[in-house]
């Protein structure tokens, strides 16, 4: 074979490895763009001034039963919490931990979650249609606190877990907070609704969920803030949430012994 003929072959054979990857770069980013199409962030009030996602209440109704029988679980505290914007801060333990903040409410939640979901096959498009709203893995994702304090300012729910992802090492200690809800909360002046789960979810063994009253970081408004100040208060919930589970437990304990 003459060197010109190789170096054709070669050539031919690039050419080849370029088209492929300009094909699969068209084809993923129409698939983004059909994503992007189906991506529901903002949702109107009704004439109440409830913001209702009918897709996430007829997914209420069809797993909440679901949910109840395989993960029993009872809510305490402020079971109910009122029309308007919040955000829900928990603790995480498994993927059916999205359904107590969801129990509080028929008006519609964002969820924060990963952003790889809004693109998996059939999960994805339901979290696309029902306002999840994607984060990227470390938290640095501008997109996410835009969509944030849109969906804030628009007077709806988001639900997020500070842990980042499910706490699979510890049922005492919860894992490291990463920073957001605080920052969320003191940007827009939005209200807290603290929740934490006091005892890891299993089959058929029943779970408690305690529901705080709503709070606000007032004493951050208006104010100049560090990247420490944002994490001092980001420590601050989760100091509530442990509280929140020491008095739960504390209670129970001498419900029993009574």
């Amino acid at each position: 074979m003459s060197e010109e003929h190789a170096t054709d072959k070669v050539s031919k054979a690039q050419a080849r490895r370029v088209k492929k990857q300009q094909k699969a770069e068209a084809a993923r980013k129409k698939k983004l763009e059909k994503h992007e199409r189906q991506r529901r962030l903002l949702f109107p009030a009704n004439k109440k001034g409830r913001h209702v996602m009918h897709l996430m209440n007829f997914l209420r109704v069809l797993l909440y039963p679901v949910h109840w029988l395989i993960f029993p679980f009872r809510l305490h505290g402020h079971k109910k919490v009122g029309p308007g914007a919040c955000i829900y801060v928990s603790n995480h333990y498994c993927l059916w931990d999205v359904f107590y903040p969801a129990h509080t409410t028929w008006e519609g939640v964002h969820f924060l979650a990963k952003e790889p979901i809004l693109h998996a096959p059939v999960l994805g498009y339901f979290a696309r249609r029902v306002g999840v709203i994607g984060a990227m893995r470390d938290g640095s994702d501008v997109r996410t606190i835009m969509d944030s304090m849109k969906v804030l300012k628009n007077g709806e729910k988001i639900s997020l877990f500070p842990e980042g992802t499910r706490n699979k090492k510890s049922d005492e200690e919860f894992l490291p907070f990463h920073g957001g809800a605080a920052m969320l909360a003191i940007k827009t002046k939005t209200p807290i609704v603290p929740m934490v789960i006091c005892n890891r979810p299993k089959v058929f063994r029943m779970t408690h969920v305690v529901v705080g009253e709503p709070i606000e970081l007032t004493e951050y408004y208006g104010k100049k803030l560090s990247a420490e100040d944002y994490a001092h208060a980001d420590e601050k919930l989760a100091e509530l949430l442990y509280g929140m589970r020491a008095q739960f437990r504390a209670q129970r304990g001498r419900r029993k012994s009574s």
